[in-house]
């Protein structure tokens, strides 16, 4: 708060200080960041200044009585220095928080297109966010199976009481694809235990793969399922 009054007025803590202060992100050099209006200046110590235009009264609001920008305009500032893995945890954690949900995050960079940092954060959220067609899915998922010899999985199938997305009768194996990697609401993960659940208490072994998976890690699906398959072929010998 102080180096936000030294800053003067319209002064907001903002990047990584303002992620700590939100719980999703750390301070980074020992530095306090805030954001000043471009016309001022600030020689305060141990204090990074961002001298900035366009920051709108929804990108400052005020928690434990300091002016900080909000969660969408941290995590868009904060995205340039990170990693994929660091911004995805940060928005896990943002998430976890119910601060911002990635589909809302989605949404709201509309009102920033061309500003510093969107791009890459788009990047990071359409590779986690978006949803294979049906057929689409299909295709890539029947290439996987093809290449380690496992016979095609019947598709949309009713068992326990359940549609599931893959089933595999001789193997026992029941697959089941997730569209958003990042939110789901709690009674959607409730619902998915239970299936989870009595498919395991059936005798099936219930699998889980994500779209994006799918899509960019196909390997990691490759080698899971064939793994798993070695594993059933072992216990039924």
């Amino acid at each position: 708060m102080a180096a936000v009054l030294a800053g003067g007025g319209d002064a907001a803590l903002s990047h990584h200080s303002a992620a700590e202060l939100w719980g999703f992100g750390k301070e980074r050099g020992g530095l306090i960041e805030i954001s000043i209006p471009a016309s001022r200046t600030s020689r305060q110590s141990e204090v990074r200044a961002h001298r900035r235009r366009g920051l709108t009264a929804s990108d400052v609001v005020v928690r434990d009585g300091i002016p900080v920008t909000s969660p969408i305009r941290t995590l868009i500032d904060i995205s340039a220095p990170l990693d994929r893995t660091g911004f995805e945890r940060a928005l896990s954690e943002a998430d976890r928080l119910d601060l911002i949900h990635p589909d809302e995050l989605r949404e709201a960079l509309d009102a920033y297109a061309g500003q510093p940092g969107v791009g890459r954060l788009r990047k990071f959220l359409d590779r986690r966010t978006f949803r294979l067609t049906d057929s689409e899915l299909e295709r890539r998922f029947f290439a996987i199976t093809d290449s380690i010899g496992l016979p095609r999985p019947l598709t949309q199938q009713h068992i326990n009481g359940f549609r599931v997305d893959f089933h595999c009768p001789d193997l026992g194996l029941v697959i089941e694809t997730d569209g958003l990697r990042y939110h789901r609401t709690p009674a959607q993960q409730a619902r998915d235990r239970v299936r989870d659940q009595t498919h395991t208490a059936a005798g099936l072994i219930p699998l889980r793969f994500t779209h994006e998976q799918v899509r960019y890690e196909s390997a990691v699906v490759r080698r899971t399922l064939a793994a798993v398959v070695r594993r059933i072929g072992r216990d039924a010998a």
